[in-house]
């Protein structure tokens, strides 16, 4: 009898799988960009910024496998079944961090469409983190070290687009540009929260750009 029904599951669950897949790459944006990438001269990057903050592994299935559509569904019933807003929170930010990695990785193997979209992904997953910090604060909670630690993720993600600018073809960096807006607008709010609270404001190492 469990038997029986461990095979109609497992049965299901397969089935499930192919068609998310199917429904997942049907629905997926297709961005096309050249492969032409302006080379810096030497001498003409200054030097990186020191940001205090690590980007978690990214894990070895990236977007660019065919297994992807299954994690990326993973992290969503992931996010589903997180009920503790906090845990929700950090959450959104782990799964930006670590599609901010997988994004430069894919810039830098020439797949510069699904690194695009990847790092459009990245960074609406931290607009979110951003968004559920503020309710979780509107609804009393303490969030004084989440904001310090997304206030710096904030800034890694800008120096992160920042690299990605010198590797990206030349038709796709006015879109890097407007998406790296969201680590910016995320930065002002972290920035002006932590201060609202008496806290102390993380440095931003850009702000004389």
């Amino acid at each position: 009898m469990y038997r029986r029904i461990l095979i109609v599951v497992s049965t299901l669950v397969f089935a499930f799988a192919i068609l998310f897949t199917s429904v997942l790459r049907t629905a997926s944006v297709k961005y096309v960009f050249s492969q032409e990438t302006e080379i810096q001269e030497e001498g003409q990057e200054g030097e990186a910024a020191e940001i205090d903050y690590m980007l978690p592994y990214p894990g070895r299935i990236s977007p660019d496998s065919p297994f992807w559509p299954i994690k990326a569904f993973r992290d969503r019933l992931w996010l589903l079944l997180t009920t503790n807003p906090s845990r929700k929170a950090e959450l959104e930010l782990l799964f930006a961090d670590k599609r901010l990695a997988m994004s430069k990785t894919l810039f830098e193997k020439d797949k510069s469409e699904i690194a695009f979209s990847t790092l459009t992904k990245a960074e609406k997953y931290l607009e979110k983190a951003c968004a559920i910090e503020q309710e979780n604060r509107q609804n009393g909670l303490d969030t004084s070290e989440f904001l310090t630690i997304l206030s710096k993720a904030s800034l890694k993600h800008r120096q992160m687009i920042d690299e990605i600018l010198t590797i990206a073809p030349e038709d796709a960096k006015p879109g890097i540009g407007r998406v790296q807006d969201y680590s910016k607008e995320t930065y002002n709010k972290t920035r002006n929260a932590l201060q609202g609270k008496g806290l102390p404001v993380v440095e931003n190492p850009f702000e004389s750009e």
